[in-house]
């Protein structure tokens, strides 16, 4: 596990038209390379009838495997800029698809490199581009009184509210940077002169969009 990385949140489509081609762009996170060929093979089902489906993907933290394929079109003119986009993106653990029904205006090799890394891009765009931190989770149990406190300190200091429950006692759950979670403990207990119950869980990754706000 790393510290942080770049990916997408989600699936994401984006269409774009060409000199009368349609390009489709599909965007997926994955997590295997079995699961990059399971999505790339769900495309081509779903557009068997295309000219071409076209794709590439980087798995990996240390981005260990990297595929792509023109899928019938002039070599290096389809998966390699979509590859590219990916990498300039400095995305990890995604695949995209792109699908292309010609048009009948042949674009030539600039203008496929082009489409194909234009239709790849807004792929990834619809998909929602995020950082996804490793955090712990902190629990914090405070008496209401110091509610007001607690919340201006955290997001004065941008950390990161996963809830909050309201009960006898409220209790505030943090996703917080594996890094900065000692600096979260020492502000609320300076903050609340040490009448903050917090205790540390899991490890997990969250999901920062951004604009630095926490993606559900």
């Amino acid at each position: 596990m790393i510290p942080s990385y770049r990916t997408i949140h989600g699936y994401g489509e984006e269409t774009i038209i060409i000199k009368k081609s349609k390009f489709i762009g599909y965007a997926m996170p994955v997590t295997s390379e079995e699961e990059a060929v399971a999505f790339i093979e769900e495309i081509r089902k779903k557009h068997w009838d295309a000219t071409h489906n076209c794709y590439a993907y980087q798995i990996g933290y240390h981005d260990e495997i990297q595929k792509s394929s023109d899928d019938g079109e002039p070599s290096g003119t389809a998966g390699k800029p979509i590859l590219e986009v990916i990498k300039k993106e400095r995305l990890k653990n995604v695949v995209v698809v792109v699908t292309r029904y010609f048009g009948g205006i042949m674009l030539g090799a600039g203008g496929l490199v082009r489409a194909y890394g234009q239709t790849a891009a807004s792929g990834l765009k619809a998909a929602g581009i995020v950082t996804r931190l490793l955090c712990n989770q902190v629990h914090i149990s405070i008496d209401y009184t110091w509610l007001g406190k607690v919340e201006h300190e955290m997001r004065a200091h941008q950390f990161l509210i996963h809830h909050i429950d309201y009960a006898e006692r409220v209790h505030v759950t943090a996703w917080v940077p594996v890094d900065d979670t000692d600096r979260l403990v020492n502000l609320l207990t300076n903050a609340t002169s040490g009448r903050a119950e917090i205790t540390i869980g899991d490890s997990l990754y969250a999901s920062v969009d951004e604009n630095g706000q926490l993606v559900h």
